[in-house]
């Protein structure tokens, strides 16, 4: 059964403009098909993500980062983006299409390369890779399945669909991210990621190119990870006795386990390797081998290059990836008259490609960073750079409204001149209503705020006798303290603070001052001596009352402890000489217990007090005993 009959894209028009004509490779995430781009007539390689990952964000997500990762650089050593987009629920890639062979493949017909051929491919790959890491990118999985030798002889990186800026270095959230067999130690261990990172991944590869096998190991993938985290990677010339010293030093160099003691990128490493290439090679090493764009149409099998040799166009003939390399490494080491008229042809082609990407239309801008500035100001700058522009509008919460808050691409982004930039308008912040707070629970009036897209702002405990714990007492606007308790107007993102009753003040009344501040320390309350007062109830020297020392009260302030002196003294009525009757009713209406004989009790008219003792007029404590004599007794 043929492709076409089993594939349903063979034949499909995407996107109203590319015909699918073959499928070239399937990988994990994707599979990768010839077409026809219909608008340019030219073959091109189209990645189209796989039908069962279309809802995944994550996989979308990386899509998109492979494209703006690869648009960014313009190497001769990276596979060119051309296109990115969605049709219906298909995610694709338009990229550049290099009729050859993988790195993979290579090794796998030939097992290991010669000294050689390693340097001429690692020249080329690590040439590409400096142009990715001096523009922040880090590419995160290399390995021979994503370095592509054309059949003219290009070799070049693809596949970006890992790489990240160099500054956002973390693989938080995430499996551990790459081939296994070429992570670093820190990826391993860590999950961290930078340039030093790739370099590990190439020093690998080198050492698999010099000798047909990986370092490490491993009937599962963590059992290679140990060895990646924790073994020292062997010699080159351990296994294959051929290698030059010099290539073991760079291996051994590109695969430290400390990220500190590698190359800090590919362009340290390459200019390494090239002081490599003179000490193997002589005197007789030139340039690397480069490729020259055709400037006219060629036809299909045609290719037309540029080596040290400089050949000439040849048609219907095309090399293979093996013959290319094993020609390059025989013809550098001769010199001839021909070094004079490449370094002319070499000079013109740097002179028109700088002219096209320094200043001409494929050249790359900054674009710089025009937030705050009113939309007009921001509009002729971008276009004094050579940029189109167009407008639209935003919620913030940080720029004030009719102020540029933000663009697209954003500042700092490299973008072809000529393409537009998005200025976005600042609208303010986005009104929202807050519901009423007061009453609530503390944690669903939080809910509440966040739902609304506003912001909680400090939440403050207060004791409240009327209110029960982890209640909400009041709300205000954080920004001008404004009551919003029962609701109203805000705006998103603004914050909301909150006042949270902790409950009452406990209740110390009648504890001891020991007692009492332990219990009220525990609710986070400081204690004070307070005043003394005459208590009828409470006894001496224990608490009458917690006193607050300011209103409203909240845990962190100080109370005063106010004491009991006991009862309050008062003075003995002076009753000697009444009877009895009158006598007895005037002391114990002044709080005194009584001690007289019971026989008064009979006739109280008739007995007549002679004496009090304490003495009438001496003061006396409430609910102290007066001893009552009578006269003839």
């Amino acid at each position: 059964m043929t492709t076409s009959q089993t594939d349903p894209m063979i034949g499909r028009l995407i996107d109203g403009r590319y015909q699918v004509r073959s499928r070239i490779a399937r990988g994990g995430m994707a599979t990768v098909y010839l077409a026809t781009d219909l608008r340019l007539e030219r073959r091109v390689a189209i990645k189209v993500m796989h039908g069962h990952l279309a809802d995944d964000n994550t996989f979308k997500s990386r899509f998109v980062q492979e494209a703006r990762s690869a648009a960014r650089l313009a190497h001769p050593n990276v596979v060119n983006v051309f296109d990115q987009g969605q049709d219906s629920d298909m995610a694709y890639l338009v990229m550049e299409y290099l009729p050859g062979i993988t790195l993979r493949d290579l090794l796998k017909d030939y097992g290991k390369l010669t000294p050689e051929q390693t340097i001429d491919i690692m020249e080329a790959v690590l040439s590409g890779l400096a142009a990715a890491h001096k523009a922040g990118i880090v590419h995160r999985d290399l390995k021979p399945e994503n370095v592509l030798l054309a059949d003219d002889g290009r070799i070049k990186i693809g596949d970006f669909g890992l790489a990240r800026a160099a500054s956002a270095n973390t693989a938080t959230g995430q499996a551990l991210l790459g081939t296994i067999a070429y992570l670093s130690p820190e990826l391993v261990t860590r999950g961290v990621a930078d340039a030093r990172s790739d370099i590990y991944a190439l020093g690998i590869m080198m050492y698999e190119m010099l000798t047909g096998t990986q370092p490490f190991h491993g009937e599962q993938p963590m059992q290679i990870a140990y060895q990646h985290a924790n073994d020292p990677v062997p010699a080159p010339s351990s296994v294959n006795p051929a290698v030059p010293p010099e290539l073991d030093e760079l291996v051994l160099w590109a695969t430290e386990k400390d990220p500190d003691r590698r190359p800090s990128d590919a362009r340290e490493m390459l200019d390494r390797l090239l002081e490599a290439e003179k000490s193997i090679r002589g005197d007789a090493v030139v340039q690397p081998t480069m490729v020259l764009p055709p400037a006219f149409d060629i036809a299909d099998g045609d290719t037309q290059i540029i080596n040290p040799a400089i050949r000439q166009q040849v048609a219907s003939s095309t090399p293979t990836a093996t013959d290319t390399l094993t020609e390059a490494a025989r013809r550098r080491r001769g010199k001839g008259w021909w070094l004079f008229a490449l370094v002319l042809v070499l000079a013109a082609v740097a002179g028109g490609t700088g002219w096209y990407f320094g200043s001409g239309p494929g050249s790359f801008v900054t674009v710089p960073n025009v937030v705050s500035q009113a939309p007009a100001t921001a509009a002729a700058e971008l276009t004094n750079l050579g940029f189109k522009t167009a407008q639209a509008q935003e919620y913030s919460v940080t720029i004030p409204a009719g102020q540029v808050s933000s663009t697209d691409p954003k500042a700092g982004a490299s973008a072809n001149r000529g393409s537009t930039v998005t200025i976005r308008v600042s609208k303010g912040p986005q009104p929202v209503t807050i519901p009423a707070l007061a009453g609530q629970n503390v944690d669903a009036a939080k809910a509440a705020i966040t739902a609304t897209g506003a912001k909680v702002g400090d939440v403050a405990q207060q004791f409240d006798a009327k209110v029960p714990a982890n209640t909400v007492i009041s709300a205000a606007r954080a920004s001008d303290g404004s009551d919003i308790s029962g609701g109203g107007g805000y705006f998103q993102a603004a914050a909301v603070n909150l006042v949270v009753s902790v409950g009452p003040i406990p209740d110390v009344s009648g504890k001891t001052v020991s007692a009492a501040t332990a219990a009220l320390e525990k609710v986070g309350l400081h204690t004070t001596a307070g005043p003394q007062s005459y208590s009828d109830t409470i006894d001496k020297d224990d608490v009458i009352s917690a006193q607050p020392q300011s209103q409203p009260v909240r845990p962190g302030d100080t109370v005063a402890l106010e004491t009991s002196r006991g009862p309050q003294p008062v003075p003995v009525p002076d009753v000697v000489g009444q009877t009895w009757d009158k006598a007895k009713a005037a002391l114990q209406a002044a709080g005194f217990q009584l001690k007289y004989s019971s026989a008064a009790d009979l006739l109280p008219g008739a007995f007549v007090v002679s004496k009090v003792s304490p003495d009438a007029g001496t003061q006396a404590p409430k609910g102290s005993t007066v001893t009552v004599n009578f006269a003839g007794f």
